[in-house]
């Protein structure tokens, strides 16, 4: 598990490796994330949109921005967790993700963005 605190905001990120699919006649590597968001601020924060960039060991760069997690915009209060699961298809057996949440303090409507750190996608058979 990876985990990094910013501004109060803890991020836990958990993967695993799905399987090989084939798509537009080529190998596809399915990953698995499961993140949890902790409020550990004293603050009622927002979660408004997210910013990943997406690696693979062939140097195939990816970058996904939209509104919210999978279909929310959650609202957490201090001590609340949300936890959401998604995934991504690499063309190589291992990469990376990393990227940011973009949120708002509720209290004070300031926008602050929360870090999401590096964690490595590896398929089971790839590693050594």
């Amino acid at each position: 598990m990876v985990q990094q605190i910013t501004k109060g905001i803890k991020i836990s990120v958990e993967t695993s490796f799905e399987g090989t699919f084939y798509k537009n006649y080529k190998m596809q590597y399915a990953f698995h994330y499961m993140i949890t968001i902790e409020n550990q601020s004293k603050e009622t924060v927002q979660l408004v949109a997210r910013h990943w960039i997406i690696r693979d060991a062939l140097s195939t760069v990816e970058t996904v921005s939209g509104e919210g997690v999978v279909g929310f915009k959650p609202i957490l209060k201090p001590g609340e967790t949300h936890a959401y699961t998604s995934g991504c298809m690499l063309t190589a057996p291992f990469g990376s993700m990393q990227g940011h949440y973009n949120m708002i303090n509720l209290n004070n409507s300031k926008k602050f963005k929360v870090i999401i750190p590096t964690f490595h996608l590896n398929a089971d058979f790839a590693i050594n």
